[in-house]
């Protein structure tokens, strides 16, 4: 997609969330670190989102979240991304895709959310289920995954505790790089 594409695109509204990719003459989503390169927003997104994610539970903040609901992970989503865009946290104003899968379209997605919120959690697949629905609403412009994958967590640790601990270090054991061990 270039730059004139995507001005022809609901006019004015469009634009508001977009800018030029000079390089790649394309477009990426406004940020507030003025980066107009989509492999240097990526970049730097990246390396952000991961210090705030640690910074999140190292400073005890993680526990200011209200676990398996929308306002948890609209919480996380804002404690993530704050730095980089001006939406952070906020439900998305647009219909959205990846590929050729549209996530919840706009005018379904504040009830999706609620219907979301309702869901039980008390089971695994329970809380499977409620983390699947959510990933089909992605209520976010950007960054859906790394969030929802935090509050997951937070659900599966509330529900299963010292089990889900465990099965966390299991998993990092078997996933660990070969020259991590040695």
């Amino acid at each position: 997609m270039t730059w004139q594409t995507a001005k022809s695109w609901k006019k004015g509204y469009e634009q508001s969330y977009f800018r030029p990719d000079k390089k790649r003459h394309g477009v990426i989503l406004k940020n507030k670190l003025n980066i107009s390169n989509q492999v240097e927003l990526s970049i730097a997104e990246e390396k952000i989102s991961k210090q705030k994610a640690k910074q999140l539970f190292d400073s005890g903040d993680i526990n200011k979240t209200e676990i398996g609901t929308f306002a948890g992970l609209s919480f996380i989503h804002a404690y993530l991304f704050a730095d980089i865009y001006g939406f952070a946290g906020k439900i998305r104003e647009v219909n959205i895709a990846k590929g050729d899968f549209r996530f919840a379209p706009l005018m379904y997605l504040e009830p999706s959310l609620a219907h979301i919120d309702a869901m039980p959690q008390h089971s695994f697949d329970e809380i499977i289920e409620k983390y699947v629905e959510m990933n089909i609403a992605h209520p976010f412009r950007e960054g859906n995954g790394r969030a929802t994958r935090i509050w997951l967590d937070l659900i599966l640790k509330k529900s299963w505790g010292k089990w889900w601990i465990g099965i966390l270090l299991i998993k990092m054991i078997i996933f660990l790089p070969c020259n991590a061990v040695s």
